[in-house]
């Protein structure tokens, strides 16, 4: 039987990564896949996926990080996806690649979302020394969170909360199956 997959995502401070170690340790059988580290295995000419000339090599990133957690989840493995996936980079996730209907996991997507001075705040506050820190990188990050038009359901305001209570918040909205998206 086939896992669910999870993408949990949001701007930088909006608690993904915390939240995503701590879901995944929920389940029985459970994988974490941190995007960032996909990024961080190309070690020569890689280009800072923020920017514009990176699109070409942010989509196959994304593809790599797709069929990862498919294969997880095939394999029964519940797969908290972690990282920056806005809608944009949805449709790697929805067609599900070479795998079958009856065997695509089920894929729920969950918008971490505190206010923008917030998501600042806390991205500014890390002191990891490739933390995104920038204000103008941060910033523009939560901007395309800012407004989901049709996917706006799947957004937990996070502003107020503590790591706890964020952590309840996505169990319920994934036990709830209020956020998940259909295959297309």
């Amino acid at each position: 039987m086939c896992a669910d997959v999870i993408l949990l995502t949001g701007s930088p401070g909006s608690g993904k990564t915390t939240t995503a170690r701590s879901l995944a340790a929920g389940y029985p059988l459970s994988a974490h896949l941190h995007t960032d580290d996909f990024w961080h295995v190309i070690v020569s000419g890689g280009i800072a996926p923020y920017l514009p000339e990176a699109d070409a090599q942010n989509e196959m990133v994304m593809a790599a990080i797709q069929r990862t957690a498919w294969t997880y989840a095939v394999g029964g493995f519940t797969t908290v996806v972690d990282g920056i996936i806005g809608p944009w980079m949805l449709p790697h996730f929805q067609l599900g690649d070479a795998y079958e209907e009856s065997v695509r996991p089920r894929l729920h997507y969950v918008v971490l979302r505190p206010s923008r001075e917030e998501a600042l705040r806390r991205a500014q506050a890390r002191t990891a020394p490739d933390a995104l820190v920038d204000e103008g990188q941060v910033t523009g990050l939560w901007d395309q969170f800012a407004d989901l038009g049709a996917l706006e359901r799947h957004v937990i305001n996070t502003t107020t909360q503590q790591s706890d209570e964020t952590l309840a918040a996505v169990q319920h909205a994934v036990a709830s199956e209020q956020f998940l998206l259909t295959h297309s």
